[in-house]
C-alpha cells in the first residue's frame, strides 16, 4: 500500500474528498516529523509510539572489500507498536 492508496482509503472511510484526505494525511505526517525533530515522543493509544533514538558512532565494514568504515553517530526515528495494533495483526 502506498501513500495514494492510504489517502483513497481514508477518503472512503471518512467521507472526505481525496483532496481533503490528502491534506489531513500530509498534515499528520508533518506534525509527527516536526515533533520528532524537536525531540518529542508521540504516543497514539492503541496504535503505538513514535520516538527518536540516539545511535552512537561505530565502525562498520564494507562487505565487498572488508575495509573498515567509520559510521557517524545519528539520531534515528523509531516506532514501537501498541498492544492493540500487535493483537490486530497477529495471525493466530
Amino acid at each position: 500500500m502506498n501513500k495514494a492508496d492510504v489517502v483513497s482509503a481514508v477518503a472512503d472511510k471518512s467521507g472526505l474528498s481525496k483532496k481533503d484526505a490528502e491534506k489531513a494525511f500530509n498534515a499528520t505526517l508533518d506534525t509527527i516529523t516536526e515533533s520528532l525533530k524537536a525531540g518529542e515522543k508521540i504516543s497514539i493509544v492503541g496504535f503505538g509510539a513514535f520516538e527518536t533514538r540516539y545511535r552512537p558512532a561505530r565502525v562498520g565494514r564494507n562487505p565487498k572489500t572488508k575495509e573498515e568504515i567509520p559510521i557517524a553517530a545519528a539520531t534515528v526515528p523509531a516506532f514501537k507498536p501498541g498492544k492493540a495494533l500487535k493483537e490486530a495483526v497477529d495471525k493466530k
